[in-house]
């Protein structure tokens, strides 16, 4: 097995971290690694903030459950549950030793009167920025190093902007944990491949 199809196969989203500090170097290979991901007119559409101030992690955290808080409120979750849910998520994210968000400019997006096209070029965006991550995740994995990655700044754009000054056309994508690996999760399930591969047509079976 080659070891990148290697890398990509025992690559595993991994939640509980040593409590040692990430080097700075590894991580900086690994988002080097990242901007080289494929991108739609070679816009590179991506932007990551590194978190390492504890501070600023928990205030993001708080802010981010206070949000998800309102949602699960709005859904009928009884406040015992709600309590529970946004306990753990805020100690899950402060407590990483680094985390990275994710976000997607559309500066050198083409830019199209009519919105079917203004929201296919979006999605191109979104795409690209998602093929970064990807290499990213695969580059920390190659360092040693273990990360999650959470869409939770999708729910609450408006907060992550406020909190970390990001400007209102920038879009929030992800969050994404980092540190030294605690824990060795088991392999996921995974489809065959022959539910996900078809031949010349939808249905048609390898």
């Amino acid at each position: 097995m080659s070891r990148i199809i290697e890398k990509i196969i025992t690559r595993r989203s991994v939640r509980k971290y040593l409590k040692r500090g990430v080097d700075l170097n590894a991580l900086l290979k690994a988002l080097d690694a990242a901007r080289w991901a494929p991108s739609a007119h070679n816009a590179q559409p991506w932007r990551y903030i590194i978190i390492q101030d504890p501070s600023v992690k928990k205030r993001l955290a708080e802010n981010m459950a206070a949000a998800w808080r309102r949602d699960l409120r709005k859904d009928g979750y009884a406040e015992e549950r709600i309590k529970k849910l946004t306990e753990e998520s805020v100690n899950l994210f402060s407590s990483a030793p680094l985390i990275l968000i994710t976000c997607l400019t559309m500066e050198d997006m083409h830019r199209y009167v009519d919105k079917r096209r203004r929201t296919v070029e979006y999605l191109m965006a979104v795409q690209s920025v998602a093929a970064s991550i990807t290499n990213l995740l695969l580059a920390l994995h190659a360092l040693n190093l273990g990360a999650s990655w959470f869409c939770a700044p999708l729910f609450c754009p408006s907060t992550v902007r406020r909190t970390l000054s990001i400007p209102e056309d920038v879009h929030p994508q992800a969050l994404i944990t980092v540190g030294y690996p605690d824990e060795a999760p088991q392999p996921p399930q995974r489809r065959n491949l022959n539910d996900v591969v078809f031949i010349n047509k939808w249905g048609t079976r390898l």
